[in-house]
């Protein structure tokens, strides 16, 4: 493993991905373990490493500015997801170099994004420069399993490390998007939050070799999840969703433009039409809240009825005004009142007298004209992103987030829907690209 950071991402991208960080049980120590080792001959550096647990430590790093700009928040997580269950063409945790693309799991999310973002401050450093104002690194943990650990702790518990910061960068969460041909850069200005459920069925237990009672609960969970598969749950639109959609329609032919402006302007909240399904289901998630099951659970045992049964869900929230409890009232709607609704994570709202949406302005202005420039044949375009990220946390302390980490990829290329998946990988160019922009961005922001 390399020494100290250097000017080239690559190095440093494939020693992250080789520390397995899996979440759970995370282990992020490790990795700040490594990077707090690199970074110690810069006496500069304001280092800080911080844990609720042991084990799961959040590294703190302020790199100090010309002072003509407020501070700027770079901000990521080490963890990762697992692989369990996974087929990969090649070994998930040993980074390797196939036709111009490292290969591995948090390749694209996130140590490809926090790789760019470490050898982008190294460069401005090597050059003898210092970027526009302070920056203040945040190296996260646990964002992949709710943020107990990491950007949910530090924010409560040390907030005082973020005094003074107006603006953040982080990852882009699932905000890709397939349409005609487009070369898309995403902008995240606006993100759901995580409302995480354990719906839970009752019903009479006993011997499986009988005809089975009414009322079981296996029956119960097989009609709830009925109700919940491909479910629409009422309409929302927001300024920043209908900025998007405006947007995405100005790049998008005739044809496809006017599904999407009828997707943004119809009163029936009919299902999208005339759009790729892909593409309509992404932009038909930022109008509602959604909700799907991922997690079912019944008996362990093949002859017995169990007389229990269970479903976790995976709910989100749209950005703005909307609340945990109007969420569940539309669950509810759809599932009726016999399940049992635990609460499992909550994502922190982010409320509107705060940071107003949508987050356009200068900043804003700066990120995408610094993408036009750099690949003039592609589209920078403001996304809602149905995931959430740390972001939200963050924004909580009065930062506008962006979720901007730019990759010059081509258009309909499959590395943005390979999060969580098997196969995560990252090209050597898109990887250069966006350390590149990091780089001016941060030397050049205000």
């Amino acid at each position: 493993m390399a020494e100290r950071l250097t000017t080239d991402p690559l190095p440093l991208l494939r020693d992250l991905i080789r520390i397995d960080t899996t979440n759970p049980p995370g282990n992020e120590r490790a990795c700040v373990d490594y990077l707090t080792a690199r970074l110690a001959h810069r006496d500069e550096l304001n280092v800080k490493v911080l844990a609720r647990t042991p084990d799961r430590a959040n590294l703190i790093v302020r790199f100090p500015g010309r002072g003509v700009a407020p501070p700027l928040l770079l901000h990521g997580h080490s963890d990762v997801v697992p692989v369990t269950g996974q087929r990969w063409q090649h070994p998930p945790f040993a980074a390797e170099l196939i036709d111009g693309e490292v290969w591995g799991r948090g390749a694209v999310d996130m140590k490809g994004g926090l790789s760019m973002m470490l050898t982008a401050l190294t460069r401005l450093h090597e050059s003898g420069q210092r970027p526009a104002g302070d920056v203040v690194l945040a190296v996260v943990a646990d964002e992949e399993h709710g943020s107990i650990n990491g950007a949910r702790w530090l924010t409560a518990e040390h907030p005082e490390l973020f005094s003074g910061i107006r603006y953040g960068i982080g990852e882009e969460g699932g905000a890709g998007l397939d349409l005609a041909g487009l070369r898309i850069h995403p902008v995240v200005v606006a993100e759901k939050r995580a409302c995480w459920y354990r719906a839970t069925v009752r019903g009479p237990g006993g011997h499986a070799s009988r005809l089975s009672p009414p009322g079981m609960a296996a029956g119960q969970l097989g009609t709830l999840l009925t109700r919940l598969s491909g479910a629409r749950l009422p309409r929302h639109l927001g300024p920043a969703a209908r900025r998007m959609l405006t947007d995405v329609a100005q790049a998008l032919p005739e044809h496809l433009a006017t599904a999407v402006r009828a997707l943004r302007d119809d009163p029936t909240d009919a299902p999208p039409a005339g759009l790729p399904q892909a593409a309509a289901l992404q932009l038909d998630s930022v109008l509602r809240h959604t909700v799907n099951p991922t997690v079912i659970r019944a008996g362990d045992k093949i002859n017995v009825l169990p007389g229990e049964a269970s479903a976790e869900l995976d709910g989100r929230i749209l950005p703005g005004e909307h609340s945990r409890e109007e969420f569940e009232a539309e669950i509810r709607a759809l599932i009726g009142p016999d399940a049992e609704l635990d609460l499992l994570v909550e994502g922190l709202a982010v409320r509107q007298d705060r940071i107003a949406e949508p987050m356009f302005g200068g900043f804003y202005d700066l990120l995408t004209e610094l993408t036009s420039k750099a690949d003039p044949g592609a589209v920078p375009l403001p996304m809602v992103t149905p995931a959430a990220t740390d972001a939200g946390f963050f924004a909580g302390l009065g930062i506008r987030c962006y979720g901007w980490l730019p990759m010059n990829l081509p258009a309909g290329a499959e590395h943005r829907t390979l999060l969580h998946t098997a196969d995560e990988r990252i090209p050597v160019e898109a990887l250069e690209f966006g350390t590149s922009l990091l780089t001016e961005l941060l030397r050049d922001y205000r």
